[in-house]
């Protein structure tokens, strides 16, 4: 399987990090990033971090688990979180503390479960948040190279009918 051409590993992959912007901007002469503030510097390692959360939060609904069990997944609770903030920029930093407490001593199945549960339904509402933003800014460098095209063929050819008005010397474009 490890030859397998069609097949990448994640983690040889370099990235930098990926602007989180809540609605859609106009391009500036800024960048977009360092204007919403919102960035992920290691996403690789979020992914990572979330497929392990949403295992935990499964094996924790299908077993019971006794005190010494949820001590332990409180320790992996915890150093989840601090790993996330590691790759988080400051404002989203503040957002997964508001939703993702410490949990104090030995904490209940319950409060073990709901606060997986949190976690891991803030980090699908980040990936939703980076989609769409991946989409509109899509969608605006679509909307950018058909306007480019558009003018890089009136200024090939002036004597468009959008040009000079004359249709009757419309020729046919192929692009």
């Amino acid at each position: 399987m490890s030859d397998d051409p069609t097949r990448t590993n994640v983690e040889q992959q370099v990235v930098e990090a990926v602007p989180v912007e809540s609605e859609p901007s106009a391009p500036s002469d800024g960048d977009a990033a360092s204007a919403s503030g919102q960035a992920i510097t290691e996403p690789a390692k979020l992914l990572r971090i979330a497929s392990m959360v949403r295992e935990l939060l499964d094996e924790t609904r299908q077993a019971s688990i006794d005190e010494a069990g949820r001590s332990r997944l409180a320790d992996v609770y915890q150093r989840a979180v601090a790993e996330l903030r590691e790759v988080l920029s400051a404002d989203l930093q503040e957002e997964l503390a508001g939703l993702a407490p410490p949990l104090e001593g030995v904490p209940t199945e319950s409060e073990i479960r709901v606060a997986q549960a949190q976690l891991v339904g803030w980090l699908e509402g980040l990936f939703h948040g980076i989609q769409a933003a991946m989409f509109s800014q899509q969608a605006a460098a679509r909307q950018q190279f058909e306007e480019l095209r558009r003018r890089g063929l009136l200024s090939q050819n002036p004597q468009a009918p959008d040009a000079q008005g004359d249709k009757g010397s419309q020729r046919g474009q192929y692009l």
